[in-house]
């Protein structure tokens, strides 16, 4: 499954894998809301409830595509948060992992707080 994010200043894509969050998230999109950082994430309301999955995780690899169940929000970290201990990726709580961005995920770097971002199939 393939997804396309896009934003003001750039798009990329990424592959999902097999997971009932990844599902719940294909069925929904297109998904258009604002964007919001915090550190080096990118995150962004969903308005979906996915239930946290038994392999969730909190510290992940830059370019994954997680979902962050509290928020209702799509987490993409690509580098340290305010809460990362040393160059990894930690996010505010343990989120499923859905997939990883294709390339390099530096790219969500250009995203801004505010802007808006789109989801839809690739």
């Amino acid at each position: 499954m393939k997804i396309r994010i896009t934003w003001p200043a750039g798009q990329l894509t990424a592959t999902l894998d097999d997971t009932p969050s990844a599902a719940a998230l294909m069925a929904a999109l297109p998904i258009d809301a604002t964007a919001h950082t915090w550190g080096e994430e990118v995150y962004f309301d969903t308005g979906l409830s996915p239930a946290l999955e038994p392999d969730a995780r909190q510290v992940v690899d830059a370019g994954t595509v997680a979902f962050w169940p509290p928020g209702n929000a799509l987490a993409l970290p690509y580098g340290p948060t305010p809460i990362s201990e040393g160059d990894e990726p930690r996010l505010a709580s343990p989120c499923n992992v859905l997939g990883r961005i294709d390339g390099d995920p530096r790219a969500l770097a250009t995203v801004r707080s505010g802007d808006p971002i789109r989801i839809e199939q690739a």
